[in-house]
């Protein structure tokens, strides 16, 4: 049930699912923003729920890795009460889409909860796939949870049957920018921006 429920994963959580988390967020924002008063559009966290874990907890109730926090806030968004933490197998549930860094943490995804198989992608995967979807099909749009709802299961179920079981290719896997410089920071982020925009688009064109 509603909101559109997206989680994200890597592996310390302190770097690349967190800047998919909040740019996520900054692109649905940005969308609602595009829209007249009289279009009667809820807020974005009635719309869509982001948010993100790592398979590994070493870094669990620390802030975002301040280079990954400088590309949020640097492009309009926000790093307010995040904290790290481990994945566990109740949010892989709960989530309508889960977005991983690598394909190394998909299997981990999918070796916790089998059946979260067709809802889990590599993020660049996702990207990938997402161009050859006949978006016109799916459920109408509408700027209320409802509809975004709606919208957005159809949407991983057809990007789903787009991958028909293929698995993902090796320049799907995002960097891991840890320990290295801003530049390989940004360039991170643009990945991600470029995939959670395209995402942002299906959901409320």
């Amino acid at each position: 049930m509603p909101p559109f429920t997206v989680l994200h994963v890597c592996m310390g959580n302190i770097c690349r699912s967190p800047m998919a988390e909040r740019l996520l967020v900054l692109a649905v924002a940005e969308r609602l923003d595009r829209l007249p008063p009289t279009a009667g559009a809820s807020a974005v966290e009635e719309l869509l729920h982001s948010h993100s874990a790592g398979t590994g907890g070493w870094h669990a109730g620390e802030e975002m890795n301040p280079p990954a926090a400088r590309q949020v806030i640097g492009r309009g968004g926000d790093t307010d009460g995040f904290a790290a933490r481990k994945l566990r197998s109740d949010q892989i549930d709960a989530a309508d889409l889960i977005l991983t860094a690598t394909a190394d943490q998909l299997e981990y995804v999918v070796a916790l909860r089998p059946d979260a198989a067709d809802r889990t992608f590599v993020l660049g995967e996702f990207g990938r796939l997402l161009p050859a979807v006949d978006v016109a099909a799916l459920p109408a749009v509408a700027p209320n949870p409802e509809a975004v709802y709606a919208r957005g299961v159809a949407l991983v179920a057809a990007v789903a049957a787009v991958r028909d079981g293929a698995g993902p290719q090796p320049g799907d896997d995002l960097d891991d920018p840890w320990g290295r410089g801003d530049h390989t920071f940004a360039r991170v982020a643009d990945e991600i921006e470029e995939t959670v925009g395209a995402l942002s688009v299906a959901l409320l064109p």
